[in-house]
């Protein structure tokens, strides 16, 4: 009887030692199976850069390898997905997904070309890039990172005329490296934009370019302005200047790419995230929105471990709310027709980041 009761304790012993050892192996394999490889800090994917060069994909070593000028800077380097606001962090992921999206792919994926590394905007001393949107508070960051460059000591000193010109700024474009340095900075450096409302950031480049004009750019109402016009307004006895109705009908147009090879560089005020930064082919460390921008800017600087060094200009009350009535009162004049061929070509702007559909495309 007392060997049965040992055998008994000895076979349950030997069942709980391999139930124990059954979960730890389950327990690992959940780990393995769920961690997420495309998460915030983990170490990017090569990057091919089909339009600048002919090496299909680019090995990058062992962060400890590369020089000591190459070696990533910033919070947003640590890893810790804890230190990342939720709301940056879905953003991203946001972005991955629409990116898979194989419906979409016309729309949201574009070449890493010469015209994409133009709008990066390098800051080597701290190892930031920053992709120009225009119409999107883009003059504060340029400031920004001229302060960081070293061209000057602080924002204030900046003159105005100077933020743009790409001559005396001390702010190098990443097109202006060699194609490896190139690959070493996509790879390495912390990188950012800012995104608005699609139609809103429209409204404001037309509002820019074709009636106010502050910087005195003649070719915009004298070259452009006429271009258009010749091409795309329906009432031919009509001598206003610009409409935003012709605006809307040219960017809508599929077949528009003929003008805007006319226009040239001038373009970038109105064309689509999409085309300026690549946001499916680069992986951007972070996304901020010009609606939030009061929350976002203080974040980027923290995140890119420059918050001790400058701090983001002084944002005047009620300049990043979406002005809904704004919006629809420009869009009220144009036809049903019209407006869904520019949500057509904007419609990858809206779903990469989260905008919706605007209500007078549903009612």
């Amino acid at each position: 009887m007392h060997a049965d009761n040992m055998h008994h304790q000895w076979l349950l012993l030997a069942a709980c030692f391999w139930v124990i050892f059954m979960f730890m192996v389950a327990s690992k394999f959940i780990t393995l199976t769920f961690k997420d490889p495309d998460g915030y800090g983990a170490k990017q994917e090569p990057l091919i850069l089909t339009a600048v060069t002919k090496v299909e994909e680019v090995h990058v070593p062992e962060e400890k390898h590369w020089p000591e000028e190459f070696q990533p800077t910033g919070k947003a380097f640590s890893g810790n997905l804890i230190r990342q606001p939720l709301v940056h962090m879905e953003r991203l992921e946001l972005l991955r997904n629409v990116c898979r999206d194989t419906a979409l792919r016309d729309l949201s994926h574009t070449a890493v070309s010469k015209f994409v590394l133009d709008r990066i905007f390098v800051c080597d001393k701290h190892k930031i890039l920053f992709c120009q949107t225009p119409k999107v508070g883009n003059t504060q960051w340029k400031k920004v990172l001229i302060v960081l460059n070293g061209a000057f000591s602080s924002i204030e000193e900046i003159p105005e005329n100077i933020v743009h010109d790409h001559e005396k700024n001390g702010l190098p474009r990443l097109s202006s490296f060699s194609d490896s340095e190139i690959k070493k900075r996509l790879n390495l450096y912390f990188k950012f934009f800012i995104v608005r409302d699609p139609f809103e950031r429209l409204i404001s480049a037309f509002k820019d370019k074709f009636v106010h004009n502050p910087r005195f750019e003649p070719w915009y109402r004298h070259e452009i302005a006429p271009g258009i016009i010749r091409k795309y307004r329906k009432n031919r006895t009509e001598t206003k200047g610009l409409q935003f109705e012709d605006f809307v009908r040219y960017l809508g147009d599929p077949n528009h790419r003929w003008l805007d090879l006319q226009f040239g560089d001038h373009i970038i005020h109105w064309v689509t995230y999409v085309e300026l930064c690549a946001p499916c082919e680069i992986t951007y460390s972070v996304i901020g929105h010009h609606e939030t921008l009061e929350d976002d800017a203080p974040y980027i600087l923290r995140a890119a471990g420059i918050d001790h060094l400058v701090s983001y200009p002084t944002i005047p009350p009620g300049i990043t709310v979406y002005n809904r009535t704004k919006v629809e009162r420009y869009f009220s004049g144009i036809s049903k027709r019209d407006i869904r061929r520019l949500y057509a070509r904007f419609e990858g702007d809206f779903k990469l980041f989260g905008y919706r559909e605007p209500d007078f495309l549903l009612n």
